[in-house]
């Protein structure tokens, strides 16, 4: 046993703080409590903010090359535990531990990225009467929730633009997934300066204590819309800045022209990846009627091949669902599907223990059905015929949601094409699940509000200040 087994505590203003109770964390892969990690209270909740406020009057002035320099670091020290954190994800979260591994190390890489952005100084006249320049400055102190389904990946791009900005922060990670979360705020204890990075963890209360405290400039939020409309309602009352990263119901296109031995890996990765919990896989599949029948007949093939179990065994390619709580809703999508007597395909048998359901994909519901309709994820896909592609556009955009997007297709022109009628933020083009941190990434309509990643994301950390000089 290590110390990534054992003894998770909080870090607040550099120090290690314990519970005075405790939440459990299971294992999904059995449904069995296996660590506990602390439930924050009130009193602790107010320590983080106000060691985040102490240490925001010091980091603020901090010149940004040594804020980067500490961002990188930071990243260093990711890469360097990456296969003991590997290991601890994937017995929280479910992911097999290669693709766990990939997270850690990705999230390392965006840290590196972020590091090497400075924000931008406008200089709109220089002049013999005057000089007016815009500069960025520094909100305060940043409430920052993650969420269960790239718990890594997701806090890190909340904490490298906003500590690089010279924010400091609080970051609370999922309930469900708090245990990595908790030992990188250990392990960055020797690259921050006390208070500029607090982790604190605790259950469904903690949020809410959070997003409503008077101590945050901001609150960078990803989750469910549902509880986005919260969080947002809640930072109305005092102003608060807020960037929220929604859920999403993506459409993917598929043209007749597409080579279907050369994309059904592809489409079925960018739908089933990670189990299907990601806000931007495909979650209803247009595919065009001439090749309707051949892609499905691919893609189940492929469903009954993949491996679904223990993310910790050999040959694992799909975990499970990461809590009880969304394999209850992804059940009961089944459940209504089958009731209404729709077609289910589904992949290989599953494990009887633990949160595991079957690869499954839905011949054809009408566009009425929940599973269309609803954002399902969990590794059960609609797959729908078109013949009209102004139709199929149509039905792609009919959806509150508006996150990503895809069309694939051998005639690259027409797809561009496609793709630029899509309402989303995202749209690939013959690729999917390809997220930079130098390309925004922005919700539309109901899948967000603010940006997160390239230059508008760091910018979200910060609020102009133009200063005028008079010459004369």
């Amino acid at each position: 046993m290590t110390a990534f087994d054992r003894d998770y505590v909080m870090t607040i203003g550099g120090k290690s703080v314990s519970g005075d109770a405790t939440i459990e964390v299971a294992n999904p892969a059995t449904g069995e409590a296996f660590a506990a990690a602390p439930d924050c209270t009130r009193a602790q909740l107010d320590d983080a903010v106000a060691a985040a406020r102490a240490a925001f009057k010091t980091w603020r002035n901090t010149p940004i090359a040594d804020r980067q320099a500490a961002v990188r670091k930071a990243a260093d020290v990711l890469i360097a535990n990456a296969d003991d954190l590997a290991r601890l994800f994937t017995r929280e979260q479910g992911r097999p531990v290669d693709a766990a591994k990939q997270e850690i190390l990705g999230a390392a890489q965006w840290l590196q990225a972020v590091a090497a952005m400075s924000p931008p100084v406008h200089v709109s006249e220089d002049s013999g009467a005057q000089y007016i320049e815009t500069r960025y400055v520094p909100l305060g102190v940043v409430c920052a929730i993650a969420p269960w389904n790239f718990p890594v990946t997701l806090a890190m791009w909340k904490v490298a633009p906003a500590l690089v900005a010279g924010n400091t922060m609080v970051l609370k990670p999922s309930p469900f997934t708090p245990l990595c979360t908790l030992k990188i705020g250990e392990l960055f204890r020797d690259v921050f300066p006390p208070g500029v990075l607090n982790i604190i963890s605790g259950g469904d209360d903690l949020g809410p204590w959070m997003t409503a405290h008077p101590g945050f400039a901001k609150i960078s939020f990803t989750g469910s819309t549902a509880t986005g409309k919260r969080v947002m309602e809640s930072a109305a009352k005092d102003l608060k800045r807020v960037t929220l990263e929604l859920g999403g119901n993506d459409a993917a296109i598929v043209m007749p022209d597409v080579d279907l031995d050369d994309v059904a890996q592809k489409i079925f990765f960018g739908a089933f990846f990670n189990t299907a919990q990601i806000c931007v896989a495909t979650k209803r599949l247009y595919v065009h009627e001439d090749v309707y029948d051949a892609l499905r007949d691919r893609l189940a093939a492929i469903a009954r091949s993949v491996k679904v179990g223990d993310g910790a065994e050999q040959g694992t390619v799909l975990g499970p669902v990461q809590n009880k709580r969304q394999f209850d809703r992804v059940m009961a999508l089944m459940e209504d599907a089958r009731k209404n007597n729709l077609t289910l395909l589904h992949g290989a048998d599953v494990p009887e223990a633990g949160y595991f359901v079957p690869v499954t994909i839905v011949d054809n519901p009408p566009e009425s059905a929940r599973v269309v309709q609803e954002e399902a994820f969990g590794p059960i896909l609609p797959m729908l015929k078109f013949k009209d592609v102004d139709d199929v556009i149509d039905r792609a955009n009919a959806s509150d949601y508006g996150l990503a997007g895809a069309v694939w297709s051998k005639d690259v022109n027409q797809a561009i094409e496609i793709a630029r009628r899509i309402e989303t933020g995202t749209v690939w083009v013959n690729q999917n699940l390809n997220l930079r941190p130098d390309t925004p990434f922005a919700g539309h309509k109901q899948s967000g509000f603010g940006v997160e990643n390239g230059m508008e994301g760091l910018l979200e950390y910060m609020a102009p200040q133009a200063i005028y000089v008079a010459r004369t």
